[in-house]
């Protein structure tokens, strides 16, 4: 069953911080239209839920094992799609851990054909995040020690130089390594893929002008700091064929910036995005810490919102859905536990999928319990679940 895209609202009333105690977590709200299909370019998704990418650090050499697939496969049962944890792609410079999995070499291949076969024996999706972290790598970090950090401008967000401005030959290999993956991760049997360029890391940190301080081509204005990640979805869609799902993720917030904006307007946002689009983007990935709040002044149209608006592709919106702080511990208790503002978001057609992130590491099964009413079954996040990822 092929969804239609539904309009985007044009004006709305703003959606209220969804405060609430847990066992009024459906409150009333009618979540029958986040348990119904949707195909994004071609793929058949059983309900509107995403998991969201994840670190581990639980593939030592890289390379995922039988217990990286009993993971996925748990929760793939419940989610539409599961978008793996951040991969490295085989640039030299893309990785700052040795259990990391990494996209490349036959036997990290190997280890996510075994990932692939588990979550569609569960009858779920799957598709790889790649991924590479430019100046957030520290300098002598494994997998590759030797390898310099790559960066736009050779600056950090805090300002801090760290290695030197990537030249364009660097670039052009970063752009290769990519499809590269992506290539790979059709031919293992994967549903699509997602490409990070968000929180922070190698493609955000072009299309943020604290870190994109070039001249050239790849920086001086909102064309030029996205044209890497435009580059990278023009070659991952040359390698790949038209047929297969291409998910582009973006942030206004990073690491230890959460008040970080790569758009201060809609229009910026357009000039950022179009690109992306153009190069053949196939649904946007738009992370958030508080999904129901509003993107720009004078809109109550969230950042998803505003993404589905101007470009008219598939969305999928997160930010501490079903969690009751936002991402970080800032300190702020978001309590997002109500689903009504999501639904309501939804309904008013600001998004197409939801992202689930902590809620997936504490409860598998999250969405079935939601869809039966099964709250009192529902094991709640706390801190300490992160630490188990299991």
């Amino acid at each position: 069953m092929t969804v239609s895209p539904r309009p985007a609202a044009t004006t709305a009333a703003a959606v209220p911080s969804p405060r609430a105690d847990q066992s009024d977590l459906l409150d009333g709200a009618e979540v029958a239209p986040l348990f119904t299909p949707f195909t994004l370019a071609g793929v058949e998704l059983a309900n509107r839920f995403v998991m969201a990418p994840m670190t581990r650090q639980a593939s030592p050499g890289g390379v995922p094992g039988d217990d990286v697939a009993a993971y996925y496969a748990r929760r793939a049962a419940h989610a539409g799609l599961i978008v793996t944890e951040g991969t490295y792609v085989d640039h030299p410079s893309s990785g700052s851990s040795d259990r990391v999995p990494r996209f490349h070499g036959e036997d990290a291949l190997a280890g996510w054909r075994r990932v692939v076969e588990a979550v569609h024996g569960a009858g779920g999706r799957i598709v790889p995040q790649l991924w590479h972290l430019g100046a957030a790598r520290e300098p002598g970090a494994p997998p590759r020690p030797q390898a310099p950090v790559l960066s736009p401008s050779g600056v950090r967000a805090d300002g801090t130089t760290i290695g030197t401005p990537a030249t364009i030959a660097d670039l052009d290999a970063v752009v290769t390594s990519f499809a590269r993956a992506a290539a790979d991760a059709r031919a293992v049997g994967f549903d699509g893929v997602e490409v990070h360029g968000a929180h922070g890391y190698l493609l955000d940190q072009f299309f943020w002008s604290r870190t994109n301080r070039r001249t050239d081509g790849y920086g001086a204005g909102l064309a030029g700091r996205a044209r890497l990640g435009a580059e990278v979805v023009a070659a991952i869609r040359a390698a790949v064929g038209p047929d297969f799902p291409v998910i582009y993720r973006f942030s206004q917030w990073k690491g230890g910036a959460f008040d970080a904006q790569v758009a201060d307007s809609p229009a910026d946002l357009e000039g950022l995005l179009a690109p992306i689009v153009e190069a053949g983007a196939s649904a946007l990935h738009v992370s958030t810490r508080r999904y129901w709040l509003p993107a720009f002044d004078d809109s109550p149209r969230t950042l998803a919102g505003w993404t589905k608006h101007l470009t008219a592709l598939p969305t999928i919106t997160i930010g501490s859905v079903g969690v009751a702080t936002a991402f970080g511990g800032d300190g702020e208790a978001s309590a997002p536990l109500r689903l009504a503002p999501l639904v309501d978001l939804f309904e008013r057609g600001e998004f197409d999928l939801v992202g689930l992130g902590r809620v997936l590491l504490s409860d598998p099964a999250w969405p079935t319990k939601v869809r039966t009413g099964d709250l009192a079954a529902i094991h709640p996040y706390s801190k300490g679940d992160e630490a188990r990822f299991a």
